[in-house]
């Protein structure tokens, strides 16, 4: 068993299958980790569980958030708990000075709360480490939905894949691989030569009418509203649109009911479709980065 995180108390407020492999993961280098929100026999030998959050965090030097964040109203996404988990203010009062807390998107209460105390924040989503490699889990579960939700292939089907970030460009190069006529619709000149180099069609935001006109799939990447009243009124009443961006995503789904369009909202879906793989991922990035944000803290620790 590795040592290296040895002496440093974790606590880690929820999560799902992908977080108990990350715990295991953090146990194994040697942390003292806590876990709240699930049972005590699915939390592997060596953790600790607790039932309260604010138990939880005294005195840790590390707090662990799931990626999906928090609710605007606190609420932390716990699968296996049997009761709402909430974090509070005093909570975070309860670290240890300059704890530093680990989320995928920390919310403008939680940035307040940490600035105040003078803690250390870490948000995830958006590091490629991380990032890149979810997006693969992710397209496969939107490839996934869509095969059980239509009565056609993928193969010859015509398809729109909406904002061409990580997710979007995994998600593209593996529908052209299954056969599929990919359009790539972005904003950015640069990411639409990147998708025509990849041998995609290429349009620009204002050319979605048109596009959603004839596809068969469209897949959302861009949080915010851009398969709105406007399009959808001429999309083609066979598509199947799935939204894989951020609650609410970017998919006006009233309209869409309206129009007898079929749409699905689907975030998160590593954790739901291929938990263990985005467990892995977690467990081999997450204590990478405490060691780099203990280095920062402490240039001539033992970590460094």
């Amino acid at each position: 068993m590795s040592s290296v995180l040895s002496g440093i108390k974790i606590a880690v407020l929820g999560g799902d299958d992908r977080e108990l492999i990350l715990v295991n993961e953090l146990v194994r280098m040697g942390a003292t980790v806590v876990v709240c929100g699930f049972p005590r026999e699915m939390v592997g030998h060596g953790a600790f569980v607790l039932n309260d959050p604010e138990e939880a965090c005294k005195g840790a030097e590390i707090a662990i958030l799931p990626l999906p964040g928090t609710s605007p109203e606190g609420f932390i996404r716990a699968v296996y708990s049997d009761k709402e988990l909430k974090l509070t203010e005093k909570a975070i009062s309860f670290l240890a000075p300059q704890a530093l807390i680990i989320i995928g998107s920390a919310r403008d209460f939680l940035k307040k709360w940490i600035s105040s105390r003078n803690l250390n924040l870490l948000e995830v989503a958006e590091i490629d480490e991380i990032a890149i490699l979810n997006s693969i889990p992710t397209a496969e579960g939107a490839i996934q939905i869509a095969m059980e939700e239509t009565n056609f292939t993928i193969h010859g089907s015509k398809s729109c894949v909406i904002g061409f970030g990580r997710v979007g460009i995994t998600l593209a190069r593996t529908l052209k691989a299954l056969g599929s006529e990919v359009t790539v619709v972005a904003r950015n000149h640069g990411q639409l030569a990147r998708a025509y180099e990849m041998g995609c069609k290429k349009a620009e935001l204002a050319d979605l009418q048109e596009i959603m006109h004839t596809a068969d799939l469209a897949f959302n990447t861009i949080p915010e509203l851009v398969l709105d009243r406007s399009v959808l009124k001429y999309a083609n009443p066979d598509a199947l649109i799935i939204d894989l961006a951020a609650q609410p995503g970017g998919t006006d789904f009233e309209a869409a009911n309206n129009y007898g369009l079929k749409a699905i909202l689907a975030p998160g879906l590593p954790g739901k479709v291929a938990s263990l793989s985005a467990g892995k991922i977690l467990a081999g990035v997450i204590p990478g980065l405490i060691i780099k944000e203990l280095v920062k803290l402490e240039p001539t620790s033992i970590y460094a």
